[in-house]
Parts: C-alpha cells; structure tokens; sequence
C-alpha cells in the first residue's frame, strides 16, 4: 500500500482552518479595539477647528457648543480659530490633523462655495473631510451702518444703490465665503452695483462694519444680532420668503421685491478623513445630545437660528447638493477671487 505524502491529513486540515480562522478574525479585533476606543471617548480635550477669527458667525456658535460639551462630558472641546483666505486655509489645516476622534472641523457654506472660487485648493472638502453634523441653520439679513447709510428701509436704500452705482460698499467675509455670494445674489436680482470689500473672517468685517468703514454687511443673523439690539448697525432685510421671529419688524426679501433672494447661512461639523466610524459615531450623539440642552435652544433662539436634525447620511448628501447650488451661483455671478 502506498503512503500518503500528509501523514496526517486531518490534522492538516484541522490547522489550516485555525489559521483561516485567526485570519478571519483580524478585522473584527480591530473593531473591537475602535469599540473599546469610542467607548471610552473622550478621554484627553477635543478640537475643533474653526476656520474664521473668533467673533464672526461660526465662532458665535462654536463657543456655546464648547461650553455645553464641557458640562456633559467632563472634557474640554478647544476652539482653535484658524482664519484666512475664505475659510479655506482653517478647512486645510484641519484636514491635515489627525483621524484620531480628538479633531474634528466646524465649516458652513463658505466650505461648499470655496471649490468653485479658488482655482488650486490643496484639500477636497467631499474627499478629505467627512461630514457629519449640521450644527445651526440662520437666515441671512442686510445690516447697515446707520452713520453711513440714511435709508430707513429697503425701499430707501434700493433707490440709494441704483443713485450711486459702484460708490457704496458692502463688506464680506472674505472672496468666496457665503457673505460674499449672498452680495453677488443681491446685486443681479436688485439690478444694483455694489462695491466688495472682503476681510479675513465675518468678525474683521462686522467690526469695521460698526466702525463706519463700510456701508452694508450680508451677515448670518448669529453674529449680528446683539449688534442689532445694541443699535450700533440696523437690520433692514431678512432673506427668504418669511421674517424671523427674533425680528419681527424687519421685513422679508419677498416682501420689498425680491422674491428669489432665499439665502442661509448654515453651520456644520466635519470629521478628519481616516475617523473610525464608532467615533464618528460617538461625537455625533454628543451634538444631538448639545442641541437638547436648554441653554444652546435659547442661545439659538436669540440668534434666529435652527438646530440641525439631519442624520449622517443626510447631511453628507446636503453638503453635496449645496457644492453643485452654489456652483451655479458662482457660474451666473461671475464672482471670482480679487
């Protein structure tokens, strides 16, 4: 008879299954391990970078949230401010931070605009940033310098635009950030020619702005408001198609003739490309656990602003349908980096 060449076939084939086995158990070892991670999270401070200097609109949301954080979760949530060139070089520090669940990006509708305005971004806001949360929705408003500017309302000041095409200025953001396309939106369907004063961030802007630098601002009603109670810059427009409650007064673009101006400013929470998905996870139910609070609903209400309620999957899909809107805007404007 002749011998087999594996004297023992069976214990081969018993070996072999262990190996395929411990194989096959590879991935879920690391998932466990990312479980156990997101499990404990947050054990050392968080960041979130914030591509604006502090005092402009996304810091007037991000601060609050940090506070909030802190209080539920015994952790510090650092604000890192990194302003300049439309919010585009925070958006690039931030995805070059680390995947590790303690850095995460707070953009808006600067980051979705940006793509179609700077012809050589060194980052993909759809490839190298993971969206994950939208955070604040606000209504766009028209605020003016009173010192500046004598019209008392948007009739007025309509008249005082097409008088003086070209002589008086509205101030943005930066080129390419949501103040400065809710300008360019404003000019074709007013049919007015307004000068563009870009700065480096919404707080620089509004500053000079009350200084009397500047003679309008299309501003995200969050970084306005208390400068509108306070009297230092008047509200003469909300956009869209209905007025804010925090301003009753204040008429709605529909309502002085411009019934296509619908224009918001929206925050949102991005995660560095690479995050596992159980941290992602985790600091997606910490922001839905922030917007229940009583001290961020009232700290929105006061802003005019909405709280997001859109799942992952949803907001993934808004940031990428806001990309191609605002690519047409940017197309029929002829807007473009001075």
């Amino acid at each position: 008879m002749t011998k087999s060449k594996t004297p023992f076939p069976s214990r081969r084939r018993t070996l072999l299954g262990l190996a395929a086995g411990m194989a096959g158990t590879a991935l879920p070892a690391w998932s466990w391990a990312s479980a156990a991670a997101a499990r404990d999270w947050p054990v050392k401070p968080v960041t979130w970078v914030v591509p604006f200097p502090a005092g402009g609109g996304t810091d007037a949301f991000a601060r609050p949230l940090s506070s909030q954080f802190s209080k539920l979760s015994g952790k510090t949530l650092v604000i890192d401010n990194k302003g300049g060139a439309g919010g585009t070089l925070g958006a690039s520090f931030a995805a070059r931070q680390p995947a590790d669940g303690y850095h995460f990006f707070m953009g808006g509708t600067h980051h979705v605009i940006a793509p179609s305005v700077y012809p050589k971004l060194d980052y993909d806001i759809q490839k190298d940033l993971v969206p994950l949360a939208l955070l604040a929705t606000v209504p766009q408003v028209l605020v003016v310098n009173p010192k500046r500017v004598t019209a008392a309302n948007m009739q007025q000041l309509l008249a005082q635009l097409k008088a003086n095409p070209g002589k008086m200025s509205f101030a943005s953001a930066g080129a390419g950030t949501s103040h400065h396309l809710a300008g360019e939106l404003f000019k074709i369907q007013s049919q007015t020619d307004i000068l563009h004063v870009p700065y480096k961030g919404a707080g620089p802007a509004l500053q000079d702005l009350i200084a009397g630098n500047v003679d309008m601002l299309f501003d995200g009603l969050g970084s306005s408001a208390a400068h509108i109670a306070a009297g230092r810059i008047k509200c003469l427009m909300v956009s869209g198609s209905q007025r804010n409650p925090s301003l009753p007064d204040v008429p709605c673009a529909a309502e002085v003739g411009l019934p296509d101006y619908n224009v918001t400013t929206w925050y949102g929470l991005w995660a560095i490309k690479g995050t596992s998905p159980e941290l992602q996870a985790r600091m997606f139910e910490e922001v839905k656990r922030m917007g229940t609070s009583e001290e961020i609903k009232a700290i929105w209400a006061k802003n005019g602003a909405e709280y997001g309620s859109m799942t992952q999957p949803q907001f993934a899909a808004f940031v990428a349908d806001e990309v191609k809107r605002w690519a047409e805007v940017v197309k029929v404007s002829g807007a473009k980096i001075e």
